[in-house]
C-alpha cells in the first residue's frame, strides 16, 4: 500500500466535508502562497475569506459538534501563533493563516497535518530556493520580495499543507 494511501485512510475528517470545502479553499490558498512570495505578507482579506468559508460551508458540511469544535481549534492556534509571533518565530500573517486553517482540521488529524506541513515546508523551501537561483524566473518576477528577503514565505508551505490535507481527506 502506498504511504499516502495509508495517510488518507487515517484521516478522520469526513470526505464529503473536504469535498465541500475544497472549491472555496483552493483559491484562497493560491492567493496566500502567491501573495507571500510576492509581498512577504499574507493579506488579512485572505485570512478572513478562509474563516468565511468555514463559517458558511462548515455548518452544511460538518456535524454541528465538529463545526463548533473547529472554532476552538481556531482560538487555540491563534493563541499559540500570537506567542510564536511575539517570540519572533513566526510572522503575524502566518499565525493568522494557521489559525484560520485550523478549523478545517479534525483534532484527531493533527499529527497527519504536522507531517504534511513538514513535507510541504521542505518541498517549498527547496523549490523557492531553486526558483530564486534561476535568472530568467527571477527576472520575470523581479518585484517579488521573497527573492531578496532572508526570511522564507511560510504561506508557500502553510497553504499547500491545508490543501493536501483536504485532498487526502476527500479521497
Amino acid at each position: 500500500m502506498h504511504p499516502f494511501s495509508q495517510i488518507a485512510m487515517s484521516i478522520t475528517l469526513p470526505a464529503q466535508a473536504a469535498l465541500a470545502f475544497l472549491p472555496f479553499v483552493i483559491p484562497v490558498c493560491l492567493w496566500v502562497a502567491w501573495s507571500d512570495m510576492a509581498r512577504m505578507k499574507i493579506p488579512n482579506k485572505a485570512v478572513l475569506a478562509l474563516v468565511g468559508v468555514y463559517l458558511v460551508v462548515g455548518p452544511v458540511a460538518l456535524p454541528v459538534e465538529l463545526w463548533v469544535q473547529g472554532w476552538l481549534h481556531l482560538a487555540v492556534v491563534l493563541a499559540v501563533g500570537f506567542v510564536l509571533n511575539m517570540l519572533g518565530a513566526l510572522g503575524a500573517g502566518d499565525a493568522k493563516f494557521a489559525a484560520a486553517a485550523a478549523p478545517f482540521v479534525a483534532f484527531a488529524d493533527a499529527g497527519v497535518l504536522l507531517f504534511l506541513l513538514a513535507a510541504t515546508l521542505l518541498a517549498a523551501l527547496a523549490t523557492h530556493r531553486l526558483a530564486r537561483a534561476i535568472p530568467a524566473l527571477r527576472e520575470s518576477t523581479s518585484h517579488w520580495e521573497s527573492w531578496r528577503s532572508p526570511k522564507f514565505p511560510m504561506g508557500l508551505a502553510l497553504a499547500p499543507a491545508l490543501l493536501f490535507y483536504l485532498i487526502l481527506a476527500a479521497i
